[in-house]
């Protein structure tokens, strides 16, 4: 079972995600697999389509073992490799 804390370390490259809420309303909706993740971005795939997503500016919904869970994006904040090291308080 995947802890709150553990969140952040989570690799997102290839992981199917929806986001559920946004800064911009028009990116409401927008589903698709991630393809590439940036310190600052989320570079997704849909219909065909590549979208960048800022991560501080949205909040995603991804599926981890079977369970659907939420993710503010500005808890995923940094380059993916630097998360892995972080010390996280909650």
């Amino acid at each position: 079972m995947q802890k709150t804390r553990d969140i952040p370390r989570l690799e997102l490259i290839g992981k199917e995600l929806e986001v559920i809420d946004a800064d911009n309303p028009t990116l409401i909706g927008i589903k698709g697999k991630v393809i590439d993740e940036t310190k600052n971005m989320l570079i997704i795939e849909t219909n065909n389509e590549t979208k960048k997503l800022v991560k501080k500016q949205v909040t995603i919904k991804t599926k981890i073992e079977g369970k659907t869970i939420t993710i503010e994006g500005e808890v995923l904040q940094g380059r993916p490799e630097e998360r892995l090291k972080k010390k996280i308080r909650i």
